[in-house]
């Protein structure tokens, strides 16, 4: 099984957005540690950049897009992407979009640059809930999205906290470098 998170950036932007291709490739092996512990899958983990170069109205990137460009490269892949925009359509209120071995999220560019604990909080928690998504899907929960949409709004809305884990993967009350959704209520 391969998880392959596609960073999404504009040509204009890439060496701007060079310090966060780097936290994506440390989250990517982040989640390749979580997803082993919590649903004992061993992905193994594949990370690049898709360049993109700017276009006409009619020609926008968009989830289509992505969708064609999944199955180009192998449905059977599970490819991640880590876009400048966000989906056309979604029922996640995170901004994200999750379908056969396919997720998507907007990733949100930090206001300072330089700032992982941004990242992690507006971005990794985006990337754990999608991946709960289909990891759930593939276990075949039914109800999978109104258990993912409870705790996130339980997140969001009611104080619970997020999972925190170091740079060394490993859970902490210190300052984190990943975040993820809490999935005690989930019973793994």
């Amino acid at each position: 099984m391969i998880l392959h998170f596609i960073f999404v950036v504009k040509e204009e932007e890439l060496k701007e957005r060079q310090f966060e291709y780097e936290y994506v490739k440390k989250l990517a092996q982040f989640f390749k540690v979580w997803i082993k512990e919590k649903f004992g899958k061993d992905y193994e983990i594949k990370c690049d950049q898709m360049i993109t170069k700017p276009t006409s109205i009619l020609q926008k990137l968009d989830t289509h897009t992505l969708l064609r460009d999944h199955d180009q490269r192998g449905k059977d892949i599970y490819h991640f992407y880590l876009t400048h925009f966000r989906p056309m359509w979604t029922d996640c209120t995170c901004e994200g979009y999750h379908a056969e071995n396919f997720g998507m999220v907007f990733w949100v560019k930090p206001k300072e640059p330089n700032n992982e604990l941004y990242l992690a909080e507006k971005n990794c928690t985006t990337v754990s809930h999608e991946i709960l998504h289909e990891q759930l899907r593939q276990m075949g929960r039914k109800k999978h999205a109104r258990e993912v949409h409870d705790i996130w709004t339980k997140h969001l809305f009611e104080q619970l906290e997020f999972e925190q884990y170091d740079e060394n993967f490993k859970r902490t009350d210190g300052k984190p470098m990943f975040l993820t959704m809490d999935t005690r209520e989930l019973n793994l």
